[in-house]
């Protein structure tokens, strides 16, 4: 491999790695750094030549959820262009002058392209509208004679998840519209939870002594991603809409602004309250008018009752967005004006080490408290042990505090000039500060090798009755606590002998409320094999990949004795999920050889075998929940290698048809292929395909094998 190939697989193995923990709500680096990240490796691939097909598929901002009817989008739902600028100290705004510097150029280099596109002289008139860029979830709304028929959620762009029932009983969204006829209409905008709403449903989490939710953006979303929808009523969910996507037998303004405010008219009020802030929406008439807007806009967030993380502008004349049009990944008439992550300088009075589910040890600094991107904050993560000795953050330092994603405070830098003397540099826990078991080292991480250690057993039982997991209602970590202490509950199978008369005698527990976690209990037993697994903390099992196992292997007698073959080292049980030939796939799509030996081991270890034994005792179903599926003849049992991009297709909504039909996708071609689907800009993938004589479907075959 050439030196450039090394850096461009590690630069992919980073952006992975920085998006798994931005999606479980742990953004281990800023959205700026992540982007710079992602550009160095958009530039490094296009230097190397690397086909569109081969490069790492970051999918930002995928919002889709396993159990929701998805449809696909009239018209895609894409993201924006950014006008980016470098982190900045201090907690003042930006002035105009400054943000001038560094945005004006890209901001008259993206209007040159519209101008020159459109066909226009360069001093011609592009008046544009600035919006406030709030921080929720994308939702489209589509009404048939002016009745709301179904909200659905961004997803990955192309198709979204269907939504109607929450966005409904939330009364987030407008039940009708002031219109008249027959006509159809998509209106596009951002659900999200205003900061009076949140605090005060946080203040009600706080009073009953569960969890409390982490920030608005990833409370809305969890709340609109409800099976039940009962009760979000009262939380407080509202909605900013700022675009029409598309209409049939409604007549629009012909600009932007006047669209907002007809919006206005039409829509707020009419079951959801006020629904286009008009008075937060800006008319600039040149690009310094309009960056002078955002640097001003910038400088009164914090006074804001939503959370915003920048402003977008657009094209104020609607005549235009048909010519400019979109490329795959972003619509070519608005681009998005990112802030600069707020940072303040505070101190570090102590370092601490957490213990995680997985047993993963976890330093947080504690800090002098200082308020930071409108809360107050005293505590931020530090990562892991390599991250805190290559900043040489020591209790004492002077810091540069921000927050990664404006969700997680972490320690940008130490203010090494302003270090006191005598400071010593921090050193990973030899122990686990929970139980005392010596702690290992893996890669950059520090482990604590006890399953049955207090910490990790509040933190497993808490994680299994979560949410993604096995969905217990009310069991969360005030209760797990009182569980662990008081009913000496140690395991997840423990948890099903609980009982009513057992639960109402622990504090805030009365007969409903435990009647109440038992009844939840019960329904949890037949969430199925992946559920569990998911929620057994077992080290690079997340939800897709405990699907993964769970479809693969059916059940879990089957999986557990595959474990027990693949650890005795049965060449048989490797080869099926991690091929030694590197040319060939194993069954499991994403398994890789060193993530299965730390998977399987689990597996098979006396303590996971104790959990699921003690499941299979309490009656918890433990087979795959089998996905309906309608086999075609010509594709089931079929392998499919999909290159290039397709003319209507998403490539996952491609390899979703596939794989319903009972073909399985792979991501490299082989002599065991048997179709390659061809669409345009196709790469490498084509030439091999031609190579070996595999045979080439485009779009349209491909649709006719499918049915």
């Amino acid at each position: 491999m050439t030196e450039g190939a090394e850096t461009l697989a590690e630069l992919a193995a980073k952006l992975r790695r920085y998006e798994a923990s931005y999606r479980a709500g742990e953004p281990e680096i800023s959205d700026a750094e992540f982007d710079a990240l992602a550009d160095r490796y958009t530039e490094l691939a296009d230097a190397l030549g690397v086909p569109e097909d081969e490069r790492l598929d970051r999918a930002p901002g995928d919002d889709h959820t396993t159990g929701f009817e998805t449809v696909e989008h009239r018209v895609p739902m894409l993201s924006l262009e950014k006008l980016s600028a470098p982190s900045r100290a201090g907690g003042d705004a930006a002035e105009p002058e400054a943000a001038h510097a560094s945005r004006a150029p890209q901001l008259r280099a993206w209007l040159g392209r519209a101008r020159r596109e459109l066909d226009l002289s360069a001093d011609a008139p592009m008046p544009l509208v600035v919006e406030p860029k709030i921080d929720g979830i994308s939702v489209s709304l589509t009404y048939e004679r002016a009745r709301l028929v179904r909200a659905t959620t961004r997803g990955d762009g192309r198709r979204g998840d269907v939504i109607t029932a929450q966005a409904r009983a939330a009364r987030a969204v407008p039940e009708t519209l002031d219109l008249e006829g027959d006509g159809s209409i998509e209106i596009r905008g951002e659900l999200y939870w205003p900061r009076s709403a949140f605090d005060a449903y946080n203040d009600q989490l706080e009073a009953r002594g569960e969890r409390l939710i982490q920030n608005p953006r990833n409370g809305c979303a969890g709340m609109m991603k409800r099976k039940d929808p009962t009760g979000l009523g009262d939380v407080g969910i509202r909605v900013f809409l700022y675009q029409v996507a598309w209409v049939e037998g409604v007549s629009l303004p012909p600009t932007q602004y006047e669209v907002l405010a007809w919006l206005r008219e039409v829509a707020s009020g009419r079951g959801a309250g006020e629904v286009v802030y008009l008075e937060e929406v800006y008319r600039a008439v040149d690009p310094e008018d309009a960056l002078g807007h955002c640097a001003r806009y910038e400088a009164k967030r914090d006074r804001l009752d939503f959370d915003i993380d920048g402003m977008v502008l657009k094209l104020d004349e609607l005549r235009h967005y048909a010519t400019l049009g979109a490329t795959g990944h972003h619509p070519r008439w608005g681009i998005a004006y990112k802030f600069a992550p707020e940072r303040k300088r505070t101190r570090v009075v102590a370092v601490d080490v957490q213990v995680g589910k997985s047993g993963k040890l976890t330093p947080v600094a504690h800090l002098d408290p200082v308020r930071l991107a409108g809360t107050t904050v005293s505590r931020a993560s530090l990562h892991n042990f390599s991250e805190v000795a290559r900043k040489d953050v020591r209790v004492g330092d002077e810091v540069w505090v921000e927050k990664a994603g404006e969700i997680i405070p972490q320690v940008i830098e130490v203010v090494l000039d302003a270090r006191p003397a005598g400071t010593s540099p921090f050193e990973p826990p030899a122990r686990c500060p929970s139980c005392g078991t010596p702690a290992l080292r893996e890669e950059v991480f520090v482990y604590c090798p006890n399953p049955a250690c207090p910490a990790q057993v509040r933190e497993r039982l808490t994680y299994f009755a979560s949410r993604g997991a096995m969905d217990i209602d009310g069991l969360g970590p005030a209760l797990v606590d009182q569980l662990v202490e008081r009913l000496g509950v140690r395991a997840p199978h423990e948890l099903y002998g609980l009982t009513a008369e057992a639960l109402s005698q622990l504090d805030r527990m009365g007969d409903k409320s435990a009647q109440n976690v038992v009844d939840a209990l019960e329904r949890s037993r037949t969430r199925g094999l992946a559920r569990v697994l998911a929620g057994l903390a077992i080290r690079h099992v997340g939800v897709t990949m405990a699907e993964a196992l769970a479809d693969h292997f059916g059940d879990a007698e089957t999986l557990l004795s595959f474990a027990r073959r693949y650890v005795a080292g049965d060449e048989a049980a490797v080869e099926e999920v991690a091929p030694s030939k590197s040319t060939e796939r194993g069954a499991i799509e994403g398994l890789a050889k060193t993530t299965a030996d730390v998977i399987f081991e689990q597996l098979d270890s006396d303590a996971v075998r104790a959990v699921f034994e003690g499941l299979r005792r309490a009656g918890v179903d433990l087979h795959a929940k089998r996905r309906e599926r309608a086999p075609r003849e010509g594709v089931a049992g079929k392998t499919f290698v999909l290159t290039g991009t397709l003319p209507t297709l998403a490539r996952a909504d491609a390899a979703a048809r596939i794989k319903a039909a009972g073909g399985r996708v792979t991501g490299s071609v082989s002599r065991k292929t048997d179709y390659v689907v061809v669409g345009e800009d196709a790469g490498s993938k084509l030439a091999k395909a031609e190579s070996l004589g595999v045979a080439l479907l485009d779009e349209e075959a491909l649709l006719a094998l499918l049915g």
